[in-house]
């Protein structure tokens, strides 16, 4: 497999979990409500899953290998895209989660941000991933040899394996700070 091979995966599950976003604003317009919980899993999947691994792969690995090439101005422009799509949706998530705690504190007009938000999530993100799994990474191929890739996807791997780590790190030092 190919280094993009495992970011377009993981692209696939994104998108399954934009459904379920989606199927929850339908329950959201109609009942007037959603479960914080529900919404606290969201936000752990974006952060976790999409930003910080996904995203962390793309920005930490393939992005930091393309800036040691040549790219097209076309290429690199693209590139920088990318990285801001990423912060809009870490802004985006920031926001949610703050929609979330002033719901969950009796903010009722707060369902009106959660709902925005969560739309904002599942019309962005088609499109993000569209443009990197049709436009960018085939264009970025050209810049690795096999062997560049091969090792990148290595990486990738290793990365991955590290992410639990990182995720349990985060919530103890959250917790402490709460103490």
């Amino acid at each position: 497999m190919q280094a993009r091979g495992s970011l377009m995966i993981e692209h696939r599950l994104i998108e399954r979990m934009l459904l379920v976003i989606k199927g929850v604003l339908v329950d959201i317009e109609s009942k007037h409500k959603v479960d914080p919980v529900f919404i606290d899993a969201v936000v752990d999947f974006i952060k976790v899953y999409a930003d910080q691994t996904h995203h962390g792969k793309e920005e930490d690995i393939l992005f930091r290998e393309l800036n040691k090439k040549e790219l097209t101005v076309e290429d690199r422009q693209i590139m920088e895209e990318l990285i801001e799509e990423h912060v809009f949706g870490r802004q985006t998530t920031k926001a949610l989660v703050e929609a979330n705690t002033r719901y969950r504190n009796g903010d009722e007009t707060a369902l009106t941000d959660i709902a925005a938000n969560l739309k904002t999530l599942t019309e962005f993100y088609p499109i993000h991933i569209v443009k990197e799994d049709n436009l960018f990474f085939p264009s970025s191929r050209k810049y690795f040899t096999d062997e560049e890739d091969k090792n990148m996807l290595a990486e990738f791997l290793e990365f991955d394996r590290n992410m639990i780590h990182e995720k349990y790190r985060s919530l103890v030092d959250e917790l402490e700070d709460q103490q």
